[in-house]
């Protein structure tokens, strides 16, 4: 006959569980009340903050033991009662506030503020020993990392956490404050970005275009909690005038992760083109002469990225480097749609490999 029931309520399970059982019933219940797959939804944060502390309690025979012995309210205080001079009525921080089966709130020494650490004895003389509630998002990685319910995915569902810990460390962001009770709270890893190329012509990047992208993301199932991989379609819009290297983010449409679920960056790629190198928003185009042209005269049609043409002639010599400029013949600017860039043509000339004796008398002749 146990004290209280209220930690198996929360999990749904009996009293006499197995541990193999505790272990099924918290995954199931994390799983569904993760707050990452209910944003909109507060009252499953706090259902997970409370099944993972529930588990955190249950899952070690010896904290189970004494629970079972002496009920959760007397467990909070190490056996002992509740200590003097406790009181407010607030709720277990961090979980347990109330909504509970069985009713959590105004628990004696659970202030509704500040940090306490309660004691618990384990039996042997001078036996007391520290403890505090962790955060329920590290007792949830810790689940999974140290095999969870053992259902062979438990691996996955954790690959991509970020340093393979279930602590925290640098360059990640806090999901619970410093309050409530125990230690100060760990801190979640922040949700990964994934980055994709997006290779496009230089004339899908002058018009603009859209385009549709068909992914697969792993996410879970909402009635087993399994891992499951699914289709998606992103309808992605590129604006004319979009260089190599501009981004375009799609956030939360990516693989269910620890942090929550990952955003997806389309990184732009210029192909190459067959006559225009870009250089901003202007255009370069070469045009190859020969000696021959380069000293008597050449023409040439010149067309722009849009279709139109121009005539470019010269009659006298055209030294290596020559260049004409069409103005607002390029490409279009992104955040200024009314203009655009110039189009340059370059000449390049091309130079014999070799002189015969009499073609090398004749040209001093001549220059």
């Amino acid at each position: 006959m146990v004290a209280d029931t209220k930690l198996y309520d929360v999990l749904g399970i009996s009293p006499t569980a197995s541990q193999d059982e505790i272990k099924k019933a918290y995954r199931k219940a994390a799983l569904k009340n993760h707050p990452d797959k209910n944003k909109d939804n507060p009252s499953a944060g706090e259902k997970f903050k409370e099944c993972s502390q529930a588990y955190e309690i249950l899952q070690d025979p010896e904290k189970r033991k004494l629970y079972d012995q002496v009920g959760l309210d007397e467990f909070l205080n190490g056996g002992r009662g509740a200590p003097q001079g406790a009181g407010g009525a607030g709720g277990m921080p961090g979980g347990f506030a109330g909504g509970v089966p069985g009713g959590f709130g105004g628990m004696p020494g659970m202030g509704g503020s500040g940090t306490r650490s309660f004691h618990f004895s384990t039996g042997g003389p001078g036996g007391g020993g520290g403890f505090s509630f962790s955060n329920p998002e590290s007792i949830f990685a810790d689940f999974f990392k140290q095999g969870g319910a053992g259902m062979g995915d438990d691996e996955d569902i954790f690959a991509q956490f970020t340093g393979g810990s279930s602590r925290g460390g640098e360059g990640e962001r806090s999901r619970y404050r410093d309050s409530g009770i125990g230690r100060r709270r760990a801190r979640t890893p922040e949700v990964t970005t994934v980055e994709k190329p997006l290779p496009l012509t230089l004339e899908e990047l002058f018009k603009g275009t859209k385009k549709k992208m068909k992914i697969k993301r792993k996410t879970y199932d909402d009635g087993s909690g399994k891992r499951k991989v699914e289709d998606k379609i992103l309808d992605i819009e590129i604006k004319p005038g979009y260089k190599a290297g501009t981004k375009i983010k799609f956030q939360g449409v990516g693989d269910q992760e620890e942090g929550g679920t990952q955003d997806l960056h389309f990184i732009v790629q210029e192909k190459p083109h067959e006559l225009y190198k870009r250089e901003d928003a202007n255009l370069r185009m070469f045009v190859e002469l020969d000696l021959k042209e380069a000293l008597t005269g050449w023409t040439r049609t010149i067309p722009t990225i849009e279709g139109k043409k121009f005539t470019l002639s010269k009659s006298g010599p055209t030294g290596p480097g020559f260049t004409e400029t069409y103005p607002h013949q390029g490409m279009p600017i992104s955040k200024k749609p009314n203009e655009r860039g110039d189009m340059i043509v370059e000449v390049k000339v091309k130079f014999p490999t070799s002189l015969t004796v009499t073609q090398k008398s004749r040209l001093k002749e001549i220059l």
